[in-house]
């Protein structure tokens, strides 16, 4: 994002007036969420008006995202808690499917990916991530570089629901990583270690309503036009 994130987490990158996080807290009202909590790391006093709960990754500059997911553990131990990425917005709906589904550990993914990754880049493949689903939208494949359309089902959204017993198993997951690589973690590569494991497996949800990824200015410009009303806040 360039010098838009130079004083401030990518959450509060503005999209039509209104920061991402905003919109993302719209989404999670209005789809019956009365408890937001806010994992922060750079400028975390930024955030503080935000969410209801505040957890700090002290390490977020030498972590990544499972280290910044596990400051919230004491939280996802007891709770079935709905987690989004800071760089995405979508419509209630998207939030809505993951709170009906009846998996401990289940994600969203758009089928019709192409569409926009083809508005982001000239060649989508340079971008877009494995991901595969078997017959009962359990998840096969997830992260790995694609050399065809046809090894790419759909792309995860950045949006998942863990349960209780889910978070225990991830965390059994990622426990048996080198302490080195716990730190440095991309959450599709530990939701990939999972795929295949028992007793629980990650549920796929074909999610076919608004969503965008804002990874750059241009994506910003992109998701403007497919946002371009307000959020409705509550």
């Amino acid at each position: 994002m360039g010098a838009a994130t130079d004083d401030r987490p990518k959450a509060l990158v503005e999209l039509n007036g209104i920061p991402l996080i905003s919109w993302q807290i719209s989404a999670f009202r209005s789809a019956g969420i009365k408890t937001i909590g806010v994992v922060t790391g750079y400028r975390a006093d930024l955030l503080e008006p935000y969410g209801d709960r505040h957890f700090h990754n002290k390490n977020w500059a030498t972590t990544n995202m499972v280290a910044s997911l596990r400051c919230a553990s004491e939280w996802l131990a007891v709770d079935n808690c709905i987690i989004s990425y800071s760089d995405i917005i979508y419509d209630p709906s998207a939030i809505e499917l993951l709170i009906h589904s009846n998996s401990d550990l289940a994600i969203t993914y758009d089928p019709d990916w192409l569409k926009l990754w083809a508005l982001r880049f000239d060649d989508p493949l340079t971008d877009a991530e494995t991901f595969r689903v078997d017959e009962n939208s359990m998840l096969l494949e997830i992260g790995g570089s694609p050399k065809s359309v046809e090894e790419v089902q759909g792309q995860y959204m950045g949006l998942l629901k863990i349960g209780p017993t889910g978070w225990q198993i991830l965390l059994e997951t990622l426990c048996s990583s080198s302490p080195e690589l716990q730190q440095t973690m991309h959450l599709t590569t530990l939701l990939d270690q999972q795929t295949g494991n028992t007793p629980e497996r990650i549920t796929c949800l074909d999610y076919r309503g608004r969503w965008a990824e804002v990874d750059s200015l241009s994506d910003l410009v992109i998701a403007e036009s497919l946002f371009a009303e307000l959020p409705n806040f509550k």
